[in-house]
């Protein structure tokens, strides 16, 4: 059955679809039109290429799709018959492949061309789009302010995060729209090479693989697919059950040598994260990818002895509240202070993620929560190995940037700024994080917020930082943490472990007031945040 409060967590982000045999018509003959954020309408209503939904997750055999690559295809429909081919190859017994026709292919390696195909008719596509956001969390505020104006909003990530309505909409408060116009007269398909030739396939295309999927330096059980995206390229999704997708996450996160108890806690979280964001790749549809935009996923089989134990003394296991999955976020080191979710992306406070000094009672005490000035910063940075998690190799740090660097890193947007003269903090958050930093020019200011600081200027590990000039063109930030400090800190939960410290006290610790409950638990239709 499906799973109510799963549904429910992504509910609010999801847009009425036509059904896929209209959306199949479409890419064949145009001849009716399907688009996935606004339901049946015509051909200048397209805001992309019409996409059918992945199911829902269900409840006794929780299964995720997963992209193990996105945006496949040529750099242009131009070069397709030029690309490189698609490569199938099996790790045991032959594959076997099934069009949307029902046509069949086996072999131990299967080689499919891009073909570049002309459409009956043209496609237009039309839409109002917000963006480009450095994350998908970013973005999905922008697209819960669109939805409070009662206008239908999808995520996208055709290269960078965006949001994407129809093309009469008005950009919410605070943000810029601007409409995006793309004329399609070909399709991109796939063409399977053998000894006479070829044929061209209809897709999706089914994979099965009884001996796995050899696929960047990984095997792949699956069953697999490969399919058509909102862009017009293609993806290959793995329909991989929970159970098992955990299994090649959980070691790229945390690594198989954490302790016992911190393994077990990653296990949780990367279920929880998992079901509440089934939602993120919606309008391509699958469910998630497997790079860090998502969570990393690799080749299950390598998971260790250990990461095997925790994932299963956890079966089924996700924290909630209100009874349903949180906003479980996790990241590698803290700096001794944990984030809220609202310095890390805005959007409203959520109660289970706010910023707390973590340490030690004697820790906490002299650091106590505001951090909002430079000076108590500071005084937290220069703490030393006092806080949990404080062996991790950024838990302290240091970068100098000149004038150059950061030039280089504003790209375009250094034509606003003109010559740097300034780097300055305008606004922390509770934990003492940057959430506004200007960067000052002779031509005038770029205010970069939140994660979009990091994501400009890369060399930073963390926004937890106090920035002075040093030199003439130079500055210099002093910084703890890596990543974006909310939620649980690895580095801090494998500390936590070797104290002693149980999954669900660590648990309670990073995400106080959720509960660590099975998927399928009481009450589990009610709402909450």
């Amino acid at each position: 059955m499906p799973l109510p409060w799963l549904q429910q967590a992504s509910a609010s982000h999801a847009s009425p679809r036509c059904s896929w045999p209209l959306a199949r018509a479409l890419s064949a003959a145009l001849l009716i039109t399907a688009s996935p954020l606004l339901g049946c309408r015509s051909a200048a209503a397209l805001t992309g290429w019409p996409v059918p939904p992945a199911p829902p997750v269900e409840a006794r055999q929780p299964v995720l799709w997963v992209a193990l690559a996105a945006r496949l295809g040529p750099g242009s429909l131009a070069a397709a018959d030029k690309a490189p081919p698609l490569l199938l190859e099996s790790a045991g017994a032959p594959l076997e492949l099934v069009d949307a026709k029902g046509r069949r292919f086996t072999g131990q390696r299967l080689s499919l061309a891009w073909r570049a195909v002309a459409l009956p008719q043209p496609l237009t596509i039309r839409r109002r789009v917000l963006g480009p956001f450095p994350s998908f969390e970013t973005a999905e505020v922008a697209a819960a302010a669109w939805r409070r104006q009662g206008v239908e909003a999808v995520i996208a990530h055709p290269a960078d995060w965006e949001v994407w309505a129809e093309p009469g909409a008005t950009a919410p408060a605070g943000y810029q729209g601007r409409l995006q116009e793309l004329q399609h007269r070909q399709r991109l398909m796939l063409q399977l090479r053998n000894a006479r030739g070829g044929v061209l396939l209809e897709g999706p295309l089914q994979l099965r693989a009884p001996g796995g999927l050899r696929w960047q330096g990984g095997v792949f059980a699956g069953p697999l697919r490969l399919q058509p995206d909102a862009y017009g390229t293609w993806t290959l999704v793995e329909q991989v059950p929970l159970e098992r997708y955990l299994q090649g996450v959980v070691p790229h996160e945390i690594g198989a040598g954490a302790p016992a108890a911190a393994l077990a806690a990653q296990a949780v979280l990367a279920r929880t994260w998992a079901l509440r964001n089934q939602h993120r790749f919606g309008v391509d549809g699958y469910h998630l990818c497997s790079d860090t935009q998502c969570q990393v996923y690799g080749d299950p089989r390598q998971a260790s002895a250990p990461v095997r134990r925790a994932i299963e003394a956890t079966a089924g296991r996700v924290l909630s509240w209100g009874q349903r999955p949180i906003h479980a976020v996790y990241h590698a080191s803290n700096g001794g202070v944990a984030a809220g979710f609202e310095e890390a992306w805005g959007g409203e406070p959520l109660p289970y993620l706010r910023a707390f000094a973590d340490g030690p009672p004697a820790f906490t005490a002299a650091h106590s929560v505001p951090l909002r000035t430079a000076a108590a910063l500071a005084a937290l940075l220069g703490s030393g190995a006092q806080g949990y998690g404080a062996d991790h190799p950024l838990y302290r740090w240091q970068r100098r940037l000149d004038r150059a660097q950061l030039t280089r890193a504003l790209g375009a947007a250094v034509g606003q700024v003109g010559e740097l003269r300034q780097v300055l903090v305008l606004e922390r958050g509770a934990s003492g994080r940057a959430v506004a930093l200007a960067l000052r020019g002779s031509k005038g200011q770029l205010v970069l917020r939140r994660d979009a600081i990091r994501r400009t200027l890369r060399q930073l590990p963390s926004t937890l930082f106090t920035v002075t000039p040093e030199g003439a063109g130079a500055w210099r930030f002093q910084g703890g943490g890596f990543g974006h400090g909310a939620g649980l800190s690895q580095a801090g939960a494998m500390d936590l472990a070797r104290r002693g410290w149980s999954v669900e006290r660590i648990l309670g610790h990073y995400y106080p007031g959720t509960t660590l409950a099975p998927l399928q638990g009481p009450g589990a239709t009610k709402k909450g945040p």
